[in-house]
């Protein structure tokens, strides 16, 4: 397929600049796979769609301060890094900015000393491969220094860095928050749980990669860019006793949905991590995931192609024309569709 046929036009005012006071406040639009139906709801109505023997899976990554600013010791020229994913011992993928002057071989100072890094290698994509040092606990450090990486598309301040994060978060690692996550609240997973409604987790650290506009005119020259994953046993037995009882393995966000089908694609459901560079697309025979609960999502994106893979393209594209028409708020902070 072109890439054109993903996109559509979406007015700027549509795209949320703040998140809404509460998490479960925001709209919900339904989306048949089968018939291309459609519904518009709260999110709190999400409840009916679900029944006793389902399993929701949500993705319980937790998102650094990814963004650092700081100084060149020997110009005092200012550096921007954004860090991307770990690839060793304190020893991390960046982007930066400016990067020209950024060579291998770099030292770059952040907080007066708290934290330096010397860069070691250039990346094929443009980024450096950089080693820091400090005293403590990095992560204690990062926090001290860091700042939250919102989207570029979200000019706004965000008051409280906890509602770019998941009530549920646990394991350090992403550079963008799993946002279908956002829309929950400790009550809502108790209420959906009352129900009978099952639930486990996942991890995969959110790259930039998930969110890059696909380049490609054919949409098959598209690379995803790796992401570290990781199904835990217990979560691997719920998902293979659900099919087995007829159940729905329903992924919240297409994160959840890319780790499942990664481990999906080995055939037998069982505990695994690593790294996984899934492109889902029309086409893809999905084989673990019956369900979606997802934002709505960048034009042109490898998301937009994801959904259209589990809904057919025909039926995303009037569900995102109705969506526009209807006044949905778009991408992180936005409102939320279930595909079913």
């Amino acid at each position: 397929m072109r890439l054109d046929q993903f996109d559509f036009e979406l007015p700027e005012e549509l795209i949320a600049q703040h998140p809404l006071a509460e998490r479960t406040a925001s709209r919900l639009m339904t989306l048949n796979k089968r018939t291309g139906e459609t519904g518009n709801h709260k999110f709190a109505d999400l409840i009916e769609y679900l029944q006793a023997g389902d399993t929701l899976i949500l993705n319980d990554t937790r998102v650094i301060p990814a963004r650092l600013y700081g100084v060149k010791p020997d110009t005092g020229a200012k550096v921007e890094f954004l860090l991307l994913k770990e690839t060793g011992i304190d020893t991390w993928e960046v982007l930066v900015r400016p990067g020209k002057k950024v060579r291998p071989g770099t030292t770059v100072s952040f907080g007066d000393g708290l934290l330096t890094a010397e860069v070691l290698d250039s990346t094929e994509e443009g980024g450096r491969i950089v080693r820091f040092s400090y005293d403590g606990i990095f992560y204690e450090v990062l926090d001290r220094l860091g700042e939250m990486p919102l989207p570029p598309y979200i000019t706004a301040q965000l008051d409280d860095n906890e509602r770019y994060q998941t009530v549920f978060n646990k394991h350090r690692g992403s550079v963008a928050a799993p946002t279908a996550g956002l829309h929950f609240t400790t009550e809502f997973l108790d209420r959906l749980a009352f129900k009978g409604i099952r639930i486990g987790f996942v991890t995969l650290h959110v790259g930039l990669g998930t969110f890059r506009p696909v380049a490609a005119e054919d949409i098959l020259d598209h690379k995803m860019h790796a992401e570290y994953y990781d199904m835990p046993a217990e979560t691997a037995d719920l998902i293979s006793a659900t099919k087995a009882a007829g159940g729905r393995v329903i992924c919240v966000g297409t994160t959840a949905c890319r780790t499942v089908e990664s481990v999906g694609m080995k055939g037998e459901v069982t505990a695994s991590s690593g790294w996984t560079d899934i492109f889902i697309h029309p086409g893809y025979e999905f084989k673990l995931v019956d369900a979606l609960l997802t934002n709505f999502h960048l034009p042109k994106s490898s998301l937009m192609m994801l959904i259209s893979a589990l809904a057919g393209h025909e039926n995303v594209m009037r569900a995102y024309e109705e969506a526009v028409r209807e006044r949905y708020r778009f991408f992180s902070f936005g409102d939320a569709m279930f595909i079913y």
